[in-house]
Formats: C-alpha cells, sequence, structure tokens
C-alpha cells in the first residue's frame, strides 16, 4: 500500500514536507499548485514552491516530491510540465480538484469538471510534453456543482494517457464536509485499468482501512489529517502509536525554530494558528492552548505560549 502526502495549498509547503517526511514512511509527496497561466514559467517559480529540485526532486529524508500544475491551457501546461521533469521532478500531476473561488473564476482547478473534454486536453497536452518513463497524474474531485459528470472526467483522464488517478471524494460543492463519498472511487477503480488513489476524510488508521476495504484502491491520499495527526502515514503504514499531545507540540516547536530562521517572522503568527485549526480534532490539549494564544498577533507572544507550555508538560 502506498500512502501520498495530498496537495494542500498555504498549508503544506517545502518546510512542512520536510518535517512530515522525516517522521513518516511517506511514499510520494505532491506540491501546492504551480499557478499557469499562458506562459513558459522561469526556474524560479519552480524552485520556490518546490526547492526540493535542487536535491533531486526529493526531501531531505528522501522521500520523492512530484510538482503539481494548475491551469487551463493545454499548450502550457504541457510545456510547464516538460519543464518540472527537466528540473527533477518525480512526475508531474495536474490540479481538477482545487475548490478555491479565485482560482476557479480563472478556470483553473475544480471548475473545469464541468468540461471533461478540457480535463482530456489538459492531460493530452502534458502527456504528449512529457518522456513517456516519467509519471503524468491528475487529482480530481467527483464534480464541480454535482457529481454527474464523476465518471467521464475519470475517463478524460484515462484516455488522455495518464498513469493514474487521484480522486478526492467529494464535490467541489461539498467543499471539506464530511461524509467523502468512497463508493464512487470503486466505481471509477473497477472501470479504468490504471492505479487509483483514494482521498477523503481519512483521520486515522481504522479511516485508511475503511476507504481501502471500500474502494479496493491500494492506494491512499491523506490530506488534512495528515496535519490533525503528523505521524498519520506511519500509524496506516507500520501500525505505529499515534504521536502524543507532548510530541505534536515538541514538533510545533522545532517546526517553529526552523520557520522563524528561515522567513520574516511576521508570517509565522497565521501559520501556526492555521495548524492549530486541524490540531483540534485530534488533541483537545490543542483546544486549549489555542484559546490561549489565538489572541496574540506577535511571533514573540505565541512562541513564548508554546514554550511556556512544553515546560509546563514536563514539570
Amino acid at each position: 500500500m502506498r500512502v501520498i502526502l495530498a496537495p494542500m495549498e498555504g498549508v503544506v509547503d517545502a518546510l512542512m514536507r520536510d518535517i512530515l517526511s522525516t517522521i513518516n514512511p511517506y511514499d510520494l509527496l505532491v506540491t501546492e499548485f504551480v499557478r499557469v497561466v499562458d506562459q513558459l514559467l522561469p526556474e524560479k517559480v519552480f524552485l520556490k514552491l518546490c526547492p526540493e529540485l535542487l536535491n533531486n526532486g526529493n526531501t531531505p529524508s528522501g522521500t520523492p516530491v512530484r510538482v503539481q500544475l494548475l491551469g487551463q491551457e493545454p499548450q502550457c501546461m504541457g510545456e510547464n510540465a516538460l519543464r518540472a521533469i527537466e528540473l527533477g521532478s518525480h512526475g508531474v500531476d495536474a490540479n481538477f480538484g482545487c475548490p478555491a473561488k479565485i482560482v476557479n473564476r480563472s478556470k483553473g482547478g475544480a471548475v473545469l469538471l464541468q468540461y471533461p473534454e478540457s480535463v482530456h486536453d489538459i492531460v493530452k497536452a502534458m502527456r504528449q510534453a512529457v518522456p513517456k518513463e516519467h509519471a503524468v497524474t491528475a487529482k480530481i474531485r467527483l464534480g464541480y456543482e454535482d457529481k454527474s459528470l464523476f465518471m467521464e472526467n475519470a475517463i478524460a483522464v484515462y484516455e488522455a494517457g495518464a498513469t493514474e488517478l487521484a480522486i478526492h471524494a467529494r464535490s467541489k460543492v461539498d467543499g471539506y464536509k464530511p461524509p467523502a463519498y468512497w463508493e464512487y472511487i470503486t466505481e471509477v477503480r473497477k472501470r479504468l485499468p490504471i492505479p487509483v488513489i483514494a482521498n477523503g476524510e481519512i483521520w486515522n488508521r481504522d479511516d485508511a482501512k475503511r476507504c481501502i476495504d471500500v474502494t479496493g484502491c491500494d492506494s491512499i491520499m491523506i490530506g488534512r489529517g495528515a496535519i490533525s495527526l503528523p505521524n498519520l502515514a506511519d500509524t496506516i503504514k507500520t501500525g505505529a502509536t499515534p504521536y502524543t499531545w507532548a510530541q505534536t507540540l515538541g514538533l510545533m516547536l522545532s517546526y517553529t525554530q526552523r520557520e522563524l530562521n528561515g522567513r520574516k517572522s511576521d508570517y509565522y503568527p497565521a501559520r501556526i494558528k492555521q495548524w492549530f485549526t486541524y490540531l483540534n480534532r485530534q488533541y483537545p490539549e490543542a483546544d486549549t492552548l489555542f484559546r490561549e494564544l489565538r489572541v496574540f498577533k506577535t511571533t514573540e507572544e505565541i512562541v513564548a505560549v508554546l514554550e511556556a507550555a512544553q515546560r509546563n508538560l514536563a514539570d
């Protein structure tokens, strides 16, 4: 079984990929999307979003990383797919799942699921541009306003020559509200001869097992669950014990130190508060601590709260 870390815009950046791949046996990580409009992007754009390209496309711990592209113009998507491969990406992925309004208004992401022919043309252009030994993959939702075209879109990806297909088992309208409709993935998996990756509502090892049982897939993709429980992939693949709150708090402080060493500290408060919104699901202690730190706006204040919490746990 493969466990893949999902692309999460504004959440799973290079630092988070590094931290999570160090403590989990991920088979693959997918980047935040590179936005493609109407031109071949310079190398620096790819390197900014995927600095792992400078390390043969791997995280420091050796986990392969795949660049994801988001766009609607087939030729440009093909040209940029080839550039990603030439820079060292382990395959290239097409984003047809992003539900963000600003992206959809620009005819990118999930809005394209209304037009299976466009999905086909984009993936085909990428496949034709990329040497056959490299993977060309796609991630879709079950639809945009409804799920009526879920199979048409899946077939479009396959017939365009994709290596494999990841499916987030919700429509754009469903957003991230439970449940995930895994049974739709089952139908696609039975219909397509290429590997299908199941994604949606996998928060723990039991969820992963049920998803595999329902879909018949041997590969899963985890997103929000991977942030909620930092060693989720390890629990799924090896049966490891889920991280305690003390372990997770220590990981957050390690992240904090590296974040502050690598970027301007004014970026940090929003990022750490965002992480807490995911941790609250797994750890009651996270909710309590978040109530304390959410009123603070400066990095120094938030770091002081985290460090005090760690000292209290040690006492």
